[in-house]
């Protein structure tokens, strides 16, 4: 049986009649039987856990203001072009193509120039654009195109970035559920499987059943993408023909491509007294003028990591990363350089080759005049499971291979 053209059984059609009966207090006249059955099937057609969401939803979106200031809501200026996303057209089925080159997201770099509510914000305001694409098109059903070239762990590992991104992924699944219609995320790096087995946590079924996840491998994921998009809505990048003027092949005019955030754009303080690590989880010291400390942590394990997180007080600091293998062999992993970790926290993380001792150093013998006051968390953390997707996706492969192993920056 049909209901406004949509193929429902009688239970089902039943059991949206009793949803809108339930939320009629509060459903707009936009919301029409499409909109309601979203949320049913997000909550498996339970009607009293349908209603809850909606309702969690609909409060969401008033202390945004969603449907309120948002709408005329204008991001800083020089935001717009370090916040990577656009659309091009559309797939062969009508739903918008959204393009984000998220290796491209300089998020440390965001948060400390633009704070954590703008760049919420920013990210509400586009999804609401998208699925007003989405509406006009055909419905409530979006294509997404994530980018992973150029993506870095080291950045989700300081915690108020890993953070926001959870957050981020939370905020989507309560408020725009069911709206996917397809996600390919491309030039997926071995390192992106330790990001994914953290985030595939907190997505359903219904977003997971939907991705596909390429690595580098251009012939395979052009092919899938020319499956679901004509080449007139891809940019040349991608596939397709679309390019800019001047012959660029990502098509910059319609997607933003992100990118470092200059550090004069930088806030002196970023708003870490809650979002920072509890300071009982660090070690605090002193590292005297003209001295250093190293600090030996030992992987026993194959595949385990070592992480690190660290700031310091008003100066910069000589920070780097050493292995001794099993035969005594000493190589750099970090080259030795100044940080400014006064004004960013540091972070980043390493895959561990089994049976080595890493020793990490602070080293302030360039300062006569200063000593320096470090706090820092660190340590050896243990293998990840394999990665795991659900149905025959395209995996990254069983192992999670060498994280490569990225400067800090001074």
């Amino acid at each position: 049986m049909a209901s406004n053209g949509l193929s429902l059984d009688d239970h089902q059609r039943f059991t949206l009649m009793k949803f809108k009966r339930n939320v009629s207090d509060v459903i707009q006249p936009h919301h029409n039987e499409k909109f309601l059955l979203r949320w049913l099937r997000a909550r498996s057609w339970n009607v009293e856990a349908a209603e809850k969401m909606l309702r969690q939803s609909l409060k969401w979106r008033k202390q945004w203001e969603v449907d309120e200031g948002l709408k005329t809501w204008q991001p800083p200026e020089n935001l717009i072009p370090y916040y990577p996303c656009g659309t091009t057209g559309y797939d062969k089925t009508g739903a918008p193509v959204i393009i984000v080159p998220f290796g491209n997201l300089d998020i440390v770099g965001l948060l400390h120039a633009f704070g954590r509510q703008i760049f919420v914000k920013m990210t509400i305001q586009m999804l609401e654009k998208y699925m007003q694409l989405a509406a006009e098109k055909s419905g409530h059903k979006i294509v997404v195109i994530f980018d992973m070239e150029g993506f870095n762990l080291r950045q989700y590992v300081w915690r108020p970035a890993g953070e926001v991104v959870i957050s981020m992924v939370r905020m989507y699944e309560a408020n725009y559920p069911e709206i996917l219609r397809a996600c390919f995320i491309i030039n997926a790096p071995p390192v992106f499987a330790i990001a994914f087995n953290v985030v595939k946590r907190f997505l359903n079924e219904y977003t997971l059943g939907k991705m596909q996840i390429f690595k580098n491998d251009p012939k395979k994921w052009k092919k899938v993408l020319l499956e679901n998009i004509e080449a007139e809505n891809l940019p040349e990048h991608y596939g397709g023909t679309l390019k800019d003027a001047d012959g660029n092949p990502h098509y910059t005019t319609k997607v933003v491509q992100g990118g470092k955030v200059p550090r004069h754009l930088y806030k002196r303080h970023y708003e870490q007294n809650s979002d920072t690590l509890p300071a009982k989880q660090y070690t605090t010291l002193v590292i005297k003028k003209g001295d250093k400390l190293s600090l030996d942590f030992v992987a026993t394990e194959e595949g385990s990591f070592l992480k690190w997180d660290f700031r310091t007080e008003e100066h910069d600091i000589r920070f780097g990363i050493t292995m001794k293998d099993a035969d005594g062999n000493i190589t750099p992993v970090i080259d030795h350089k100044r940080v400014a970790a006064h004004q960013v926290d540091e972070a980043g993380v390493i895959a561990c080759q089994a049976q080595a001792t890493y020793t990490v150093t602070f080293d302030n013998s360039y300062s006569l005049l200063r000593s320096k006051k470090v706090q820092y968390d660190i340590g050896i953390t243990p293998p990840l499971e394999k990665l795991h997707i659900l149905d025959q996706h395209e995996i990254l492969g069983d192992e999670v291979a060498e994280v490569a192993a990225t400067s800090t920056e001074s």
